[in-house]
């Protein structure tokens, strides 16, 4: 029999969960899975490269998120009682469904926020067309409900459920851990099941991909609380079955009720979000009635006869035509446009902007309207470097701003498309090789002095990993080989070194879209800032418009 595993959390459930992407996809099509969840806790930074890479390996990729649900309102923030929240998992069947389902991640963020990124039942009715709910983990309304003895509000909050996002799209979730909780739960959600008529599904909460990552996990969750692996911890996990299990093993779970196992297979079929890569979303550029190619050339040549006279070379003329004949072609004339007006907006203003880094460099266009300021012909530079007809890819104007005023103009990008039409970029703090040494060997109780030692050992260049350092340091080789504890330390360290450890905001990056940004991609928040909880890679494949806005000091 089929399976598909519908509640899952990756890396980007961080420092939580332990399936790396790439890793967890190949084990699931090893294991003849055809389809598989993501449902980060919370947030959705990991959706595109799931995606991307479940579709390469020819493994249906299943868009969601497990929420939190406030007890009140979203707007509630009192301590001891808006804090306790519950899970709910969301599964998007179109891109209808995707689009509501980052509505409402971004909600949890921008309205919601209190210890953890919440929705409440008012945003849930609004938002519920296109998705499919699962009931969740013991941290579930109705698990928490049937653990507290009140079986009637379990039953009248499935209805409410099954009310809201329609017939077909609410199912009752089984899951089985050996946990003694879930004993006393899966019985009465089969008898709620039977009463109500909502389907069951079984899942398997998991957060790493293999039986023996449990020791892995367990020591990341001591990262994650600054707990060692020799305390109880709130977090802990009361077994080690929390990993991608095959078909078999589900089945042999629930023979009771095979139902729940056939529902995954059901659920996965109806899920069908298809990403749009490569078409261009570019915000418009307002100039009244005229055209925006010719008002562009015009601005081009404006500048050509400025910079080479008003009989230029043919060089440059030629040169300019080509230019302008692809990034008319590619759909680019607005984003030049929009670059060379923030730019002559901080000339205005007296901020200092850098002559531009990068490919960039290499267009005449761009060199003629004040984008940047070198001569790329004088340089022999090529503009394919930027932009390539045979290439699809964004172009990136890489802008330096004196970083005293460098928030002046963001905000007048703000001002001139709208606050909902721009966002600044998340980015990710991973466990680099040192950091991953010192956090493992804390959360093992390895002794400071012995962290510190191997810590310093590895070299501090960019790129550095515990492999490369262990080829590279016959001492750190010799320690490795002949000590057991630091075997040990290293081993694990390298098993978690690169994961995710926090989101942060890009420092350069911002990203400006032709309607709201939250109708594309979800957002968080940042140190205040709203962010978008797709990375700078992931938003140009999209198609959106990303700017580096770099600090100079």
């Amino acid at each position: 029999m089929d399976f598909a595993h519908l509640h899952l959390h990756t890396e980007y459930s961080l420092l939580d969960g332990c399936c790396r992407t790439k890793q967890l996809i190949d084990r699931a099509a090893e294991l003849g899975q055809k389809s598989i969840a993501i449902t980060d806790h919370g947030v959705m930074y990991g959706v595109i490269d799931f995606y991307k890479y479940a579709k390469s390996k020819g493994v249906k990729p299943i868009i969601g998120c497990e929420v939190y649900v406030a007890p009140r309102s979203r707007f509630d923030k009192q301590k001891g009682i808006d804090n306790q929240y519950s899970h709910l998992v969301l599964l998007c069947k179109n891109n209808e469904g995707y689009k509501n389902l980052i509505k409402l991640v971004s909600a949890g963020f921008t309205e919601g926020f209190y210890s953890k990124p919440r929705v409440d039942r008012e945003l849930l009715k609004k938002h519920s067309e296109g998705l499919i709910a699962l009931s969740a983990c013991l941290a579930g309304e109705i698990p928490k409900l049937i653990l507290n003895g009140d079986y009637d509000k379990a039953k009248a909050t499935a209805e409410w459920y099954r009310d809201t996002f329609g017939e077909g799209n609410y199912y009752l979730e089984l899951q089985d851990h050996g946990i003694r909780e879930q004993k006393i739960v899966i019985p009465q959600i089969i008898k709620l099941s039977k009463e109500t008529g909502i389907p069951l599904v079984a899942t398997n909460d998991v957060h790493y991909i293999n039986h023996g990552d449990f020791k892995m996990h367990k020591v990341l969750l001591c990262v994650q609380t600054g707990s060692s692996v020799n305390e109880e911890s709130a977090l802990e996990f009361k077994t080690n079955e929390f990993y991608l299990k095959t078909a078999e093993q589900m089945l042999e779970l629930f023979s009771q009720v095979p139902e729940a196992i056939s529902n995954t297979v059901k659920i996965a079929e109806m899920c069908n979000v298809e990403f749009e890569f490569g078409k261009v979303k570019l915000p418009h550029f307002d100039i009244g009635e005229r055209d925006h190619f010719e008002y562009f050339k015009e601005k081009c040549y404006n500048g050509l006869y400025k910079i080479y006279g008003d009989d230029p070379d043919s060089v440059a003329t030629e040169r300019l035509e080509y230019e302008l004949s692809v990034i008319n072609k590619m759909g680019y004339v607005d984003y030049y446009l929009i670059v060379a007006d923030f730019i002559e907006y901080a000339k205005k203003q007296g901020i200092p902007v850098g002559p531009g880094r990068g490919s960039g460099a290499a267009s005449l266009a761009a060199y003629c309207i004040g984008i940047t300021g070198i001569d790329p012909i004088k340089y022999n530079l090529y503009f394919e470097r930027f932009l390539n007809p045979e290439r699809v890819s964004m172009p990136d104007f890489d802008i330096d701003f004196c970083y005293v005023k460098r928030q002046k103009v963001i905000d007048y990008v703000i001002e001139k498309y709208g606050s909902d039409h721009v966002s600044q970029i998340v980015t990710f703090g991973t466990m680099a090789a040192r950091g991953a040494i010192r956090d493992v060997g804390r959360a093992m109780e390895v002794p400071y002095a012995t962290c510190d030692k191997i810590a310093k050992l590895i070299p501090q260049s960019i790129g550095m990993t515990i492999d490369r350092a262990l080829e590279g340091s016959s001492e750190l080789r010799s320690l490795y080989e002949n000590d057991s504890q630091i075997k040990e330390l290293i081993d694990m360290s390298r098993r978690l070194e690169g994961m995710p450890r926090h989101a942060s905001t890009h420092a350069a990056g911002v990203v400006i879209s032709d309607k709201p940004v939250a109708e594309y991609v979800p957002l968080s928040i940042n140190d205040e800032a709203v962010v978008t909880q797709y990375t700078m890679t992931s938003l140009e494949e999209l198609g959106l418009l990303k700017m580096d806005v770099r600090l100079v000091r």
